[in-house]
């Protein structure tokens, strides 16, 4: 089976030198970037690029950076057609006769070039008229070597496995997250709560982390070009794409939920004693989950724990030893564009790079700061140049970005799942804003004016 590109994988120089093509009317193809691919040129320029020959292969940096932002311009449907075509016209694979000396030092590098398209961006391959594609140009080359079409077949059955993977999307993980009211009768849930299911912050930071890595799973690399993007303005007036970026938002409704769920546990308790207990629990998981490096739970957890009906509740944090929760606090400090939690972002990066063992291979960061990120790359630079050409440069930095978050979701979860704690954090009810307050004000006064109207309008 081929191999998915890790992030060192995506920057190693080729040993191959680019197809010889020749300039469009007006294009000046200006700095060269990747073994020779344009740091600027037109859609065409860059699709020649991509098409290997009997003595050429695409940088796997190259191939990785077009396949992501090239959808920005043209339907990925489309491009695998196009390429297909190409192949056949420059290797004369319509030929009755063909040149199999040639073919045999083509045939491995195209079949190469799908592997990894399959492997990389497997939904892509969603439609059946894209499979006829593959069979098509592969068909054209087995004749060649009868490995060919075996080495085909092969490749088909691990992209219908993962594309049959990736169908088990995680919106059904999510469970019973709508909100409820509190003043709904607590279902027998909520009566557990989650101290007594587990009250080891350790493994809830590991099956907190377990969840994380089970939803980052299902993202493929396409959502994050797709979520900002409508259309090309020089395209047709259709939008390139419909609305593929479910598994991302999904995962960003996970994140809501954890931030809500913590803010349920503890405004749940009646005495602020039990409070007390509940926020040094969370404080606790929040510091264990910094040392995995689980960032996204970790901001999940401060930010529950921050929530007006919770940082209003003086009398109850009266009673927790609050240090440690200032030092995760300032860990997690937005002031300077999150500078602390980038510094250590990096430092859990190195980590994994050099990791001895699975647990230090774990990074999970912080995902609304990651989309931001990407939001204003996309932002802060055009698509196309003046002249009409894509601006490659840029998609190499978003592809830089993109593929070391591909390589981090990569990681097999080291600890033992507990299914009982997993599944309570996927359907433990959680109150809405509204009924957070209302808990709230039930376990705590309303302090002023504000409060007590608030309170009023809620009873």
């Amino acid at each position: 089976m081929p191999q998915t590109l890790s992030a060192s994988d995506m920057v190693t120089p080729g040993s191959l030198g680019p197809p010889h093509t020749e300039p469009t009317d007006g294009e000046q193809a200006g700095q060269l970037l990747l073994g020779g691919a344009p740091s600027s040129a037109s859609l065409d320029t860059l699709i020649q690029h991509l098409v290997p020959t009997a003595d050429y292969y695409p940088e796997k940096a190259y191939i990785f950076t077009f396949l992501l932002s090239s959808r920005l311009f043209i339907e990925p449907q489309e491009l695998l057609a196009r390429v297909c075509h190409m192949c056949i016209e420059q290797q004369q694979l319509d030929k009755p006769v063909l040149d199999k000396a040639r073919v045999r030092k083509f045939g491995p590098k195209l079949l190469q070039l799908l592997a990894e398209w399959t492997e990389t961006f497997p939904r892509d391959f969603q439609e059946e008229s894209t499979i006829g594609h593959l069979k098509d140009v592969v068909g054209r080359i087995a004749p060649c070597d009868e490995a060919y079409r075996k080495r085909m077949h092969q490749l088909l059955q691990a992209l219908h496995q993962k594309l049959a993977a990736l169908g088990q999307g995680p919106e059904s993980l999510l469970g019973t997250d709508k909100p409820i009211s509190y003043r709904t009768k607590p279902p027998a849930s909520i009566h557990r709560e989650l101290l007594g299911i587990c009250s080891d912050p350790y493994m809830l930071a590991q099956q907190l982390t377990h969840v994380e890595l089970e939803q980052l799973r299902h993202i493929g690399p396409e959502e994050f070009v797709q979520a900002f993007v409508n259309k090309d303005p020089l395209a047709s007036t259709k939008p390139c794409f419909s609305d593929k970026t479910n598994n991302l938002e999904a995962y960003v409704k996970w994140f809501n939920r954890l931030c809500y769920l913590v803010a349920t546990e503890i405004c749940m308790p009646a005495k602020k004693k039990q409070r007390a207990q509940v926020i040094e629990f969370f404080i606790d998981v929040a510091r264990e989950c910094f040392n995995i490096g689980n960032f996204n739970s970790l901001m999940a957890i401060i930010s529950g724990m921050n929530m007006s009906p919770v940082s209003r509740l003086k009398k109850t944090w009266a009673k927790v030893k609050t240090a440690k929760f200032f030092i995760l606090e300032h860990q997690m400090d937005p002031t300077g564009n999150f500078c602390n939690y980038r510094t250590a972002l990096r430092g859990a990066a190195h980590r994994s790079l050099t990791a001895h063992s699975s647990r230090e291979k774990i990074v999970i960061p912080f995902f609304s700061l990651l989309i931001k990120d990407i939001y204003f790359l996309n932002e802060g630079c055009a698509n196309r140049l003046p002249n009409g050409h894509v601006n490659f440069e840029k998609f190499l930095e978003l592809a830089k970005q993109v593929g070391e978050f591909i390589t981090w979701k990569q990681v097999e979860c080291p600890f033992e799942q507990d299914l009982s704690i997993t599944h309570y954090l996927h359907t433990a009810p959680i109150f809405s804003e509204d009924g957070l307050y209302l808990a709230s004000y039930e376990s705590e006064s309303p302090e002023n004016q504000t409060e007590k109207e608030r309170w009023k309008s809620l009873r």
